[in-house]
C-alpha cells in the first residue's frame, strides 16, 4: 500500500469530491457560453426587422414568470422585505438588469457579437475603478497595468470593426460600454444585500424589477400591438433568449460558485468570449481576424492578471 492510500481514511471515497468540482466546472463553463450565447440570439433576431425596445420587451416577458417563481422559492421561510428592501431591490433592479440590459440590447444594433462581449468582459475592471473612485478602495500599480491590458485590447477591435463597418460602431461601443458601467454599478453594491437576502432571491427579485420596467417601456414608446406583427422566428428567438440565455445561466453560475467557489467559477468564465467569437464566426458569418485575436488575448490576459493580483 503506498502513502496516498494509507492518507485515505477507511470508508471514505475521494471520488465525490472530484466528481464535485467536475460538475461545478462543467457548470461554469455552460453558464458562461450560455450567456454569451444571448449577442448572438439578439443579432440573430434583428436581422427579422425587429427593434429594441421590443426585442427587449419579449425577452423580459417570457422570463418574467421565471425570475418571480425563483424570487418565491427563494424566500420561502425567510422574513418579508421591508419598505428600505424594496427600495434597494427597485434600485438595483433598475441598474444591474434593465439599464444594463437595455444599453446591450441598443449597442448590438451596432457592434459584433464578439466585440460586445469583450466590452462586457471588462466589468471587472469597472468594478475595481467605481470602487476607487465611489469607495476609495485602493489600486496598485499591478492593477493598473491589467487594466490598460485590457483596454488595449477592447481598442484594437473597435478601431478594426470602425474601418470596416463605420463610424456607427464607436455609437454602439459607447452604448454597451454603458451597459457594462451600469451592471457594475450593480455589482458594487449589492453585495450586502446578497448577504442579507440571498444571491438567487436577490437576482430573482431584482430581475422581475427589470421585467417590470421593460414591460412598461414598452407599453409607453410602442403601440401595443407591435409584438403581434413581429416574425415568428422572433418570437422563438426571445424564448431561448430568455430561458436558455437569461434564466438557466443564473441557475448554472449559482451552483457552480457552491461547488468550487466565485474565484474558479470566475476563471472558468473567460470561455465565455471565446464562445462567442467562435459562435459569431460560425452562425452570424462574422469575420475573424488577427485584430480579434489579438484583442481577445489582451482582454482575456487583463482580466485574468486582474484577478490574480486583487
Amino acid at each position: 500500500m503506498n502513502s496516498a492510500q494509507q492518507k485515505v481514511p477507511p470508508g471514505s471515497d475521494p471520488r465525490p469530491e472530484r466528481y464535485q468540482q467536475g460538475r461545478g466546472l462543467a457548470l461554469a463553463a455552460a453558464g458562461a457560453i450560455a450567456f454569451s450565447g444571448k449577442a448572438i440570439i439578439v443579432k440573430l433576431a434583428y436581422r427579422h426587422g425587429v427593434d429594441a425596445v421590443t426585442l427587449i420587451m419579449l425577452r423580459m416577458l417570457f422570463a418574467l414568470p421565471l425570475f418571480v417563481a425563483l424570487a418565491w422559492w427563494a424566500g420561502r421561510g425567510r422574513p418579508p422585505l421591508t419598505a428600505r428592501d424594496w427600495k434597494v431591490v427597485t434600485a438595483l433592479g433598475f441598474c444591474g438588469y434593465y439599464l444594463a440590459s437595455f444599453l446591450d440590447f441598443a449597442g448590438l444594433q451596432y457592434v459584433s457579437a464578439s466585440l460586445e462581449r469583450l466590452i462586457l468582459y471588462l466589468n471587472p475592471t469597472l468594478v475595481l475603478l467605481l470602487g476607487w473612485a465611489l469607495l476609495g478602495q485602493k489600486v496598485s500599480v499591478r492593477q493598473l497595468a491589467a487594466l490598460g491590458l485590457s483596454y488595449v485590447g477592447v481598442a484594437l477591435v473597435v478601431g478594426q470593426e470602425v474601418s470596416m463597418e463605420g463610424p456607427d460602431v464607436a455609437l454602439g461601443s459607447l452604448l454597451v460600454f454603458a451597459s457594462a458601467l451600469s451592471y457594475a454599478v450593480y455589482l458594487l453594491y449589492s453585495g450586502q444585500e446578497v448577504r442579507r437576502l440571498g444571491s438567487l432571491r436577490l437576482t430573482g427579485l431584482a430581475s422581475t424589477v427589470a421585467c417590470g420596467l421593460c414591460l412598461l417601456q414598452y407599453a409607453v414608446l410602442r403601440p401595443l400591438d407591435t409584438a403581434l406583427h413581429v416574425a415568428p422566428e422572433v418570437l422563438w428567438l426571445s424564448v431561448i433568449n430568455a430561458t436558455a440565455c437569461t434564466f438557466a445561466p443564473v441557475l448554472m453560475v449559482m451552483m457552480a460558485i457552491e461547488r468550487v467557489g466565485p474565484a474558479v467559477t470566475a476563471q472558468t468564465g473567460m470561455i465565455g468570449p471565446i464562445s462567442t467569437i467562435v459562435l459569431g464566426v460560425l452562425l452570424l458569418g462574422e469575420p475573424f481576424t488577427a485584430w480579434v485575436l489579438m484583442g481577445t488575448v489582451l482582454v482575456l490576459a487583463g482580466v485574468w492578471a486582474l484577478a490574480r493580483w486583487r
